[in-house]
């Protein structure tokens, strides 16, 4: 134990400062920390900023680029008209209502979501947010780069009142009516190039097996942004391969239920999360992570972070991107199933018939040796 003091943040000198978080304990509405959350109940309270309620969501591998914040907006309410110098994909928990997005050139472009819809708003754009219903809330869900973009500026004028017009990032007038432009680039890279997806649960999606029993795949290049979101799907009682990557990817739970392990090299144990809709989690830097559905249906994820297809940000995220499917044995970050822990597949047997189903992993491993979850 080395005996030199460890230096501690001292605002009187201005020592180690995070610009974000003193910013959002200043905002005076809950944050919620975890490794992982059900945001369909957490505390919200009333933010002054959006005239809403809200919470942030600070899960414990959000990283230095992005977190998370839920606008609770009550019946037949509307938020405070915003603009902003930060990005943000906006996920529906809850509710229904719409959007209008103000250009600089005075265009007005409104769309109404619901339930598991995802939208950008372009970057700098004015907008405000509309509660459709009389009687319930809408809840949402803003995944944002407000942390990278607050500790590089540490100044709240400059990214809330600032007039900087970025016409590009408006896109066509189509993005903003769940239309999009798709570009076949190789299975896990198919593009769809949009502002608003309508209804994630029932978006078309592209087979990528090379991740796993069968799942299939789409990447979303939302308002020209430096920001990515993905959406996968599990088949019914199977589950993907595990892997990993830069920390940052907050993934929501879209339809479906299972469970996600989560273990470094060397633990002796996993960390498990189970997850249903609602349920956001943020696998830390470099922990490998894997994805299970119990459910008697196919399941989905949304996976929202720093770095698109189109601007990867960061050379490790570039290199994810590049190599997501080579297998650690071959210097990458994904374990076939070959080569995984044999717990793993005796942890989903027992889940699996814990839900009532039956596994249907017998096509990717032999599953003979595993009876009532146990190696034999």
């Amino acid at each position: 134990m080395s005996d030199v003091d460890t230096l501690q943040p001292d605002r009187s000198i201005k020592l180690l400062l995070d610009p974000y978080e003193d910013w959002a304990r200043d905002e005076n509405i809950p944050i919620h920390e975890d490794f992982g959350v059900d945001i369909l109940a957490v505390e919200t309270k009333r933010w002054d900023r959006f005239d809403a309620r809200g919470a942030f969501i600070h899960v414990r591998g959000r990283g230095d680029f992005v977190a998370t914040f839920a606008l609770d907006i009550p019946p037949a309410g509307k938020t405070s008209p915003q603009r902003h110098l930060f990005e943000e994909i906006v996920y529906v928990l809850e509710g229904a209502g719409s959007t209008m997005v103000e250009a600089a050139d005075g265009r007005r472009h409104s769309f109404e979501w619901g339930p598991k819809s995802l939208f950008a708003l372009p970057l700098n754009s004015r907008y405000q947010h509309f509660n459709s219903s009389g009687r319930a809330r809408a809840l949402l869900a803003s995944t944002n780069d407000l942390p990278v973009v607050m500790n590089l500026f540490h100044s709240e004028k400059f990214v809330f009142q600032n007039d900087f017009s970025f016409a590009e990032r408006v896109g066509a007038d189509k993005h903003f009516g769940g239309e999009g432009d798709f570009t076949s680039v190789r299975p896990g890279s198919h593009l769809w190039e949009t502002n608003f997806v309508p209804d994630l649960a029932n978006f078309g999606l592209k087979p990528w097996e090379a991740r796993g029993a069968g799942s299939s795949n789409i990447a979303f290049i939302l308002a020209d942004g430096s920001m990515h979101a993905h959406l996968s799907e599990i088949p019914t009682a199977r589950y993907k391969k595990g892997h990993r990557h830069g920390d940052g990817m907050h993934v929501f739970a879209v339809n479906g239920s299972g469970y996600s392990l989560f273990w470094n090299d060397g633990d002796q144990d996993f960390h498990r999360v189970p997850w249903r809709h609602g349920v956001m989690y943020a696998p830390p830097h470099l922990m490998f992570h894997q994805h299970f559905n119990t459910a008697p249906h196919p399941a989905r994820y949304v996976a929202i972070g720093m770095g698109s297809r189109r601007y990867p940000f960061t050379n490790l995220r570039r290199q994810v991107i590049q190599g997501a499917e080579v297998n650690v044995a071959q210097g990458g970050r994904q374990i076939d199933y070959r080569e995984q822990d044999p717990r793993i597949h005796a942890i989903w047997m027992k889940e699996i018939a814990a839900a009532g189903g039956t596994s249907d992993m017998g096509k990717y491993i032999d599953e003979s040796s595993y009876t009532n979850g146990d190696v034999t």
